[in-house]
């Protein structure tokens, strides 16, 4: 048995990850967290033993200790917001020998995560940050079309969501951004875009149809410049289902940028609660776009657009794929590299959407 430790593993994301690695006969799930009471709640839901919640401080200083003695083998990080935090969690699974995932979508931390190579190597274990929508699934779907392009100049990446609320977690790191400075690479160098601003209308195939979108920060931003030699533009728009929602964070973030509010994070609490109140007459779909252009190998302009359609509300199961998969491969036991990396090159689409077959979720290749 793989013992994998799911910390959050009763959270927004966290619980969908425990239910799918719960169904499988060769992972032991445990379900940490700060909280013993909601991992025995969740572990009963899932039918698992009372014994597999572990109450888990991500602070606490003898957690190498606690992973020892689990026996882990792998652990899952899904306890965001990741904007601001250290490694301390990761450097605690490489000092117990067991693997690390983290679904962290935040530009610096997943692009940093390379500074622990060294000791993850030494451990013998693989370290993989960002094994979610971006930049695990997006560079999949990169990596997929590439091949198709003689020069690929430009890579559009865009994520609209449907009614379902996220996270508080998720929430205060998105607005952790709003109406602050974005470093994009644009025409072939680096320029400064605005969180939530860069408003705009993008066209998802049916029934998702029209949504308005604003620029984000991810690792995509950072990351995609340096693993696709010679593209001249990444761009990274999202958005919410709901158009009014969509135009008062718009309209917030703006106020962010002229000085007259400090940030959004204190108003994430009361916009979460309000996602919720509305989430009945909000549309349950939700998508995903990548979009590349460039030159085909006779030189003519080509473009090719790919897409995710979520439905019911399944849209939150997408970020979760990439760390289910990587999961599964880790206790098979298939051949994956060692060492502390984003978590790219090591899954292809169709391992990132394996997970979220029996879900009203299709892709629409190009």
């Amino acid at each position: 048995m793989h013992t994998i430790l799911v910390l959050g593993g009763y959270g927004f994301f966290g619980k969908r990850i425990s239910a799918s690695l719960a169904l499988e006969p060769s992972i032991r799930v445990l379900v940490g967290g700060r909280r013993r009471d909601k991992a025995i709640a969740t572990c009963v839901a899932l039918g698992l033993p009372e014994s597999g919640a572990v109450e888990v401080d991500t602070c606490q200083a003898d957690l190498t200790d606690l992973l020892s003695r689990l026996g882990v083998g792998t652990l899952i990080h899904a306890a965001g917001p990741f904007q601001g935090q250290d490694y301390r969690i990761a450097r605690a699974a490489i000092a117990a020998r067991c693997n690390y995932i983290d679904l962290a979508d935040a530009r610096q931390f997943v692009a940093g995560i390379s500074e622990l190579d060294a000791a993850a190597l030494a451990g013998g274990v693989l370290v993989a940050s960002g094994a979610s929508s971006v930049p695990a699934l997006s560079s999949a779907v990169v990596d997929r079309y590439a091949p198709l392009f003689g020069r690929l100049d430009s890579i559009r990446i865009g994520i609209s969501s449907a009614a379902r609320a996220p996270g508080l977690a998720t929430v205060r790191g998105v607005f952790g951004y709003c109406g602050k400075p974005i470093a994009r690479w644009e025409s072939g160098h680096w320029s400064t875009t605005w969180g939530w601003l860069d408003l705009h209308r993008h066209r998802f195939p049916a029934p998702v149809g029209s949504r308005l979108l604003g620029s984000c920060d991810v690792p995509d931003l950072a990351l995609f410049p340096q693993r696709y030699a010679g593209v001249k533009t990444v761009r990274f728009h999202a958005g919410f289902a709901s158009a009014p929602g969509h135009l008062a964070v718009w309209g917030l973030a703006g106020l962010v940028k002229s000085g007259l509010l400090p940030g959004l994070v204190p108003f994430a609490s009361a916009l979460s609660g309000i996602s919720r109140w509305i989430e009945p007459i909000a549309s349950d779909s939700g998508a995903m776009f990548v979009e590349l252009e460039g030159l085909d190998h006779q030189d003519r302009p080509m473009t090719r657009t790919w897409n995710l359609i979520a439905s019911r509300n399944d849209g939150p199961n997408i970020p979760c794929g990439p760390s289910i998969a990587l999961a599964r491969k880790l206790a098979a036991g298939n051949p994956l590299p060692r060492g502390a990396m984003p978590c790219m090159g090591l899954l292809d689409v169709d391992d990132c959407l394996a997970a979220l077959r029996d879900l009203a979720i299709r892709e629409i290749p190009p």
